[in-house]
Formats: structure tokens, C-alpha cells, sequence
């Protein structure tokens, strides 16, 4: 069952809020960071990308940029930009996209679930990728962005949070790059305290929608430290570490699509002979063409889209990851047919997610830079919740959430 408890969050005051917040740390690189911090001091990216306060060209992994991220995070504590809360609370974050409203509670998880698997993940991670943030962690002593968990449906929390959202919020902006509704709301009555901590202790499982690298740093810092402290009790605050948790059936997964740089030495009609192997190919024409339903994908190529409906026998409806599109795709199309190895090393393919629409793709081939695009129809929560549960582990870049959570509207200091 979950363990979750209640943390003083640390956050920018409500009239600062919207010059601290930022994007995640991961979804744009150092000089989108630096062009977006601009020249205000309180951007959260000086503490998250603090690469920035140094000459372009500054790695990311020096460790002068560590010790940076621990110097600016105490500067805005310092100057009022972020301020700690008197007493332990959760807190409610909502996010609206297209109209569309998904509420998450901000709760400190429990060290010990993500180590004997009550917070379940989907995804590998790269040890390489741990270090930065394990680093990140030590330096600060503190999250500073929060992971994003699902949840089971649960009708207690449900009916708690809509209660308290229909109160007005302690935040309420809109955010200027992705151009959605941020919300938030503090949970500080004891009683409304203890249902939370109840209900969690409820469900059975936590799955890690997005940010498995956070979650595996954060963990692994905890347990670290937990090692470290010779009169460790068990209640100490790095027993824990945040996590925004939403209702899986409020969550929204977009398509992650491919494009790939050369079709492996074969012509275009040589590509798509190999292709009708295994799958039904139709010429769509020139109009973008999107994936209706599971198992059919959109290639273009060479200013045409085709619609490729796998072949019966071609996977098995009962195996939970021999029956995804990503799986099915990357076997009989990216390996099988391209050869393109580990899709997680290769430099012959990249990544695109479904927020940038499929105009995105036939922009990048039409350029040249690439050579064909692949889209797919988006992996569902329950999917991922099924692979989770047992115990498999998803190919890379199959799932898309948003919007991402904003970062700075709440930190958890590990003490």
C-alpha cells in the first residue's frame, strides 16, 4: 500500500510566482533555457539549468554548475523569491489543456515504495542520466521538481479534491510557453490531511507516469542518505521525496513519433516492399494523415503519406508489449528493416513528441534532414499500468504526457 505524507513545500509567494516558474529541467536544452530566463533573476532556471549563469558552451555536468544550483537555490531563499511553509500540508495542482482539466495531489512519497516496487515503473533508465540528478539532489538537499505519478481511480479523493478546488486557488496562471492553466491550491485542515494519507494507504500500487530518472535519483539519494546517518529512525524528510499524483483516467497521452535519417541503403520502393511484409500499405496522398486506431501507423515519405495496418499474426493480442504499436514498429520496421540497433544510442533516428503535430514530421523530411517519418497512435494509461503491473518494461520513447508539470511552484527540502 502507498505511503504518502504531508511536507512544508518551499515556493515563490503568490505575486512572485509566475517569474519563478519554469519548465522542466529536460524538455529544452541550455540556450532554450537561457533565451527563456532572459534577464529575470527569479527564473527557476538558475536553479535547474544553472549552466545558464555561466558562457555558452558550459557543460551541463561540470561541477561548477552543481555547486551553482546550490548557491542560487539559497540566494532566492535568501532574498524572499522562495519561502518555506510553517506547517506540513499537501497541496492540489491542476492543469488545463484544450479545455481539458486533470487535478493532481502534491504529496512526499515514501523512499521505501520505490525501492520494493509499490511505485511502479515502465521505463529503463540510464545510469548516466541518474548521476546528474543524484547530483542535482546532494548539492540542493532538496527536489526541486516533483515527479508525476498515477493512481487507481479513487472516489474518497476524488470528492476531496473537488471540494477544495471549487475554493479559489493559491495560484492561478497561465504559462507563456505551452499557453495552459496552472493552478494550485494548499490542503492544510487536519481532518482533510488524514483522509489523503488514509486514502493512499489504500492503493495498492503508484506508477510512474513520467520522470523515472527523478524518481530513481531522488530514491537513491534518500537511501543514501538513510546509510549515511548512523542514528537513522525512518521519519526523517529523506525518507521521501515529491511526487504529483493524478487520477490515471485523467491523464492524457500524445503520440511519440520517429523520424528517421536513411532508409538503410534501400530505395523508396524497395522500403516499401520490405514494409508490405507484414503490413496493409495505402497511399494516402499529400494531406497529413494521422493513425486512427491501434496498430496502424502513418509513414511519410518522399511528400506522401501512407496509412500501414499491421497484419494478423504479426503480434499477440495477450502479450502486454508484444501488442504496442512502439513495439510492433520498432521490431518489423526499425530493426527488422532499417537495422537500427539500440533506438536509445542510435544517431540515425530522433524523437518527436505528438504536442508539435504531424506537420512537425513532414517538416523535417521535407528539409532534407531527414528521410522518412513514422507516427503512431498513443500508448493508453491502462497499457501502461498493465506493463507496469507485470513487471515488463516498455521500449524507449513510447509515451508523451501533457501538459508537463511546471517546476517551482512547490520544492521538498530532504530536511
Amino acid at each position: 500500500m502507498a505511503i504518502v505524507k504531508p511536507f512544508k513545500g518551499i515556493r515563490p509567494p503568490k505575486d512572485l510566482v509566475e517569474q519563478v516558474e519554469s519548465r522542466p529541467y529536460d524538455v529544452l536544452d541550455s540556450e532554450e533555457a537561457r533565451a527563456e530566463a532572459g534577464d529575470n533573476e527569479k527564473s527557476l532556471y538558475h536553479i535547474i539549468k544553472p549552466e545558464i549563469d555561466f558562457p555558452i558552451g558550459t557543460s551541463e555536468y561540470d561541477p561548477r554548475v552543481y555547486e551553482k544550483a546550490a548557491e542560487n537555490f539559497q540566494k532566492f531563499q535568501d532574498k524572499g523569491w522562495l519561502k518555506q511553509d510553517s506547517e506540513e500540508m499537501y497541496y492540489i495542482y491542476a492543469q488545463t489543456m484544450n479545455g481539458k482539466t486533470q487535478f493532481g495531489l502534491v504529496v512526499a512519497a515514501a523512499v521505501e515504495d520505490y525501492m520494493n516496487g509499490v511505485i511502479k515503473k515502465h521505463e529503463l533508465t540510464r545510469r548516466d542520466k541518474e548521476e546528474d540528478r543524484m547530483k542535482h539532489v546532494r548539492v540542493n538537499n532538496a527536489n526541486l521538481e516533483p515527479v508525476f505519478f498515477a493512481y487507481p481511480d479513487n472516489a474518497v479523493l476524488d470528492a476531496l479534491v473537488s471540494r477544495i478546488a471549487a475554493t479559489t486557488p493559491e495560484y492561478d496562471f497561465i504559462a507563456p510557453i505551452d499557453g495552459f492553466r496552472h493552478q494550485l491550491w494548499l490542503v492544510k485542515e487536519p481532518e482533510d490531511i488524514r483522509t489523503i494519507t488514509e486514502a493512499f494507504a489504500a492503493i495498492p500500487y503508484l506508477y510512474i507516469a513520467d520522470g523515472h530518472h527523478r524518481s530513481a535519483a531522488a530514491a537513491l539519494v534518500g537511501a543514501e542518505k538513510a546509510k549515511q546517518n548512523p542514528n537513522h529512525k525512518g521519519d526523517e524528510e529523506y525518507n521521501y521525496f515529491m511526487a504529483v499524483c493524478f487520477p490515471a483516467s485523467q491523464l492524457t497521452i500524445l503520440d511519440y513519433n520517429r523520424v528517421v535519417k536513411d532508409l538503410n541503403g534501400l530505395t523508396s520502393e524497395q522500403f516499401l516492399d520490405a514494409v508490405r511484409k507484414n503490413f496493409i500499405v495505402e497511399d494516402k496522398g499529400t494531406e497529413i494523415y494521422k493513425p486512427a486506431k491501434l496498430h496502424e501507423f502513418s509513414l511519410y515519405l518522399d511528400g506522401h503519406w501512407f496509412s500501414l495496418v499491421a497484419k494478423d499474426g504479426t503480434f499477440d493480442d495477450s502479450d502486454p508489449i508484444g501488442s504496442l504499436d512502439v513495439d510492433i514498429s520498432s521490431r518489423l520496421i526499425l530493426e527488422d528493416i532499417l537495422q537500427l540497433g539500440d533506438l536509445r544510442s542510435s544517431k540515425r533516428i530522433d524523437f518527436v513528441g505528438g504536442l508539435r503535430g504531424l506537420g512537425e514530421l513532414k517538416r523535417r523530411v521535407d528539409s532534407g534532414e531527414m528521410r522518412m517519418a513514422l507516427a503512431l497512435y498513443p500508448v493508453s494509461m491502462k497499457q501502461i499500468m498493465n506493463i507496469a503491473d507485470s513487471g515488463n518494461i516498455m521500449p524507449p520513447k513510447a509515451t508523451w504526457f501533457e501538459p508537463k508539470l511546471r517546476s517551482g511552484l512547490v520544492i521538498h527540502k530532504l530536511i
